[in-house]
């Protein structure tokens, strides 16, 4: 089955396997990301200094995730059969092995917790990009109805700063809308793109893995980082002409994007 060339909309962004008319019609800025920038905009980072007053931490199965009001996050969530379970049960034990050391000093801190999510992106996301499991979301069809979900309700119920569907999992950089928190959106999306390509796919059963990673993001550089991530994932994973991506052109200039 042969890929979509990259579409080009309105606004000139390289995008995504169908055009969006949510991202046709405006592009969002990224001065509320960006404390600093003289421009009006949509997206905020948070500054450091709040973290440890203002976050709240709750413990997933696997990882601690954070939430923090007006926050924007790097989130990734994966397919049911996406990793290995020789990988997944290495990074537990991994993991436990961090937990117990530290607590037999004492409570985990938020530089703990945090280091817990960064064992997560440093041992998981290169086996991701791997392309384990059934990879679904190769198939046209399939990734652009995922696609589709990201971006229906952008603009009103959370903003995109960039977005990637990859064969087997998939990348966004978000603000939450309140009331919208970030489980909401994530469950929104995930909720509709299993329905519908378990439909397509003549299927039953787990779509999504269910616990998604995701993380806060703390300043301009973390938000740059993570929107080149998003975008650069493709061509690291060797995905030639990959259709699946897309970025603001404001968002795409701050982080330094090349085409």
């Amino acid at each position: 089955m042969g890929w979509k060339a990259r579409a080009t909309t309105k606004d000139g962004n390289r995008a995504r396997g169908l055009e969006s008319p949510c991202h046709d019609r405006k592009s969002h800025g990224v001065a509320f990301f960006l404390h600093g920038i003289p421009r009006a905009g949509h997206f905020s980072v948070v500054e450091k200094s709040s973290l440890s007053h203002d976050v709240q931490i709750r413990q997933g199965a696997n990882l601690p995730h954070w939430t923090l009001d007006g926050a924007t996050y790097a989130v990734v969530f994966r397919l049911a059969d996406s990793l290995p379970q020789a990988v997944v049960m290495a990074w537990r034990e991994e993991r436990a092995a961090l937990v117990a050391e530290q607590s037999a000093k004492g409570t985990l801190t938020p530089a703990h917790e945090e280091r817990l999510r960064a064992l997560f992106a440093e041992k998981i996301e290169c086996q991701l990009d791997a392309g384990h499991g059934t990879c679904w979301l190769r198939l046209p069809e399939i990734a652009s109805l995922v696609a589709d979900a990201l971006r229906y309700f952008d603009g009103e119920r959370h903003l995109l700063a960039a977005w990637c569907v990859m064969p087997n999992h998939v990348h966004a950089v978000v603000r939450p809308l309140a009331p919208q928190t970030l489980p909401d959106v994530i469950q929104s999306w995930k909720g509709y793109s299993a329905r519908a390509a378990n439909r397509l796919l003549g299927r039953s059963g787990a779509f999504w893995q269910a616990e998604p990673y995701d993380h806060v993001i703390r300043d301009a550089a973390d938000f740059a980082h993570a929107v080149r991530y998003v975008w650069e994932n493709p061509t690291k994973a060797g995905l030639r002409d990959w259709p699946w991506v897309w970025a603001s052109e404001e968002v795409r200039l701050v982080a330094d994007l090349e085409d």
